[in-house]
Order: structure tokens, then C-alpha cells, then sequence
């Protein structure tokens, strides 16, 4: 499943009322860190498109969720489920961190998937 851009405006429909969780990446163009943990979220994405939504919320075009939610840094990454913010995290971290914290969560791969992803 390919990343879904999320704006002020679509958030609560494509994040708050979502069937699945959405892991929410708040970000800039500006922002190094950011463009370093893009291509894992990518991957993310088309690994476990069926598990979890992967979406993004440009700081600069759309300041009034990431205000809503105390983002005070980016990369800010938060996973909501059922409407509800689940956890966070903030900063860059590498894929196979990322599916950790996400497998903590409660959004895990198939057990053959996770093997391959801590390798």
C-alpha cells in the first residue's frame, strides 16, 4: 500500500476514522532526519500495507493537527488506533526499530516477515 499524504483538513477522516491503525509521520522538506527515515517508511509501507497505513503530515502545509497533537519536534511518529493516539515516537530510527516499536504496538509482520527484518 503506498503512503497516504494527510492534511489538516483529511485527518480525522483518513487517520481518526481509519478501519486499521495509521502510523502518522509529521515532517518538513527542510528536515534532514526526515528524508533519512522516508525510504524505511516506504518499505514499511509496502510490507505491511495490510496491518498498518502509513501516512504523512506536512508540518509547513498543514500546522494545525501537528499543533492539536504537541509535536514540538520532526520526525514526529504516531501511531493512532481507533481514533485514539496509541504511542510515539520522535525522531529518525532505523526500519528494523521502527517495526520493533510498531511490533510493540500491536502492528507486527507475519513471524517469517519480522525474521527477515531483524536480519
Amino acid at each position: 500500500m503506498a503512503i497516504v499524504k494527510v492534511t489538516d483538513e483529511s485527518f480525522e477522516q483518513d487517520v481518526l476514522k481509519a478501519e486499521q491503525p495509521v502510523l502518522v509521520d509529521f515532517w518538513a522538506e527542510w528536515c534532514g532526519p526526515c528524508k533519512q527515515i522516508a525510504p524505511a517508511l516506504e518499505q514499511i509501507a509496502q510490507e505491511l500495507g495490510d496491518k498498518v497505513t502509513i501516512a504523512k503530515v506536512n508540518i509547513e502545509d498543514s500546522p494545525t493537527t501537528p499543533s492539536r497533537y504537541g509535536v514540538r519536534g520532526i520526525p514526529t511518529l504516531m501511531l493512532f488506533k481507533g481514533g485514539q493516539m496509541a504511542s510515539m515516537k520522535v525522531g529518525a530510527m532505523p526500519k528494523a526499530k521502527l517495526l520493533e516499536w510498531l511490533s510493540e504496538s500491536g502492528v507486527s509482520a507475519s513471524e517469517s516477515d519480522a525474521a527477515g527484518a531483524a536480519a
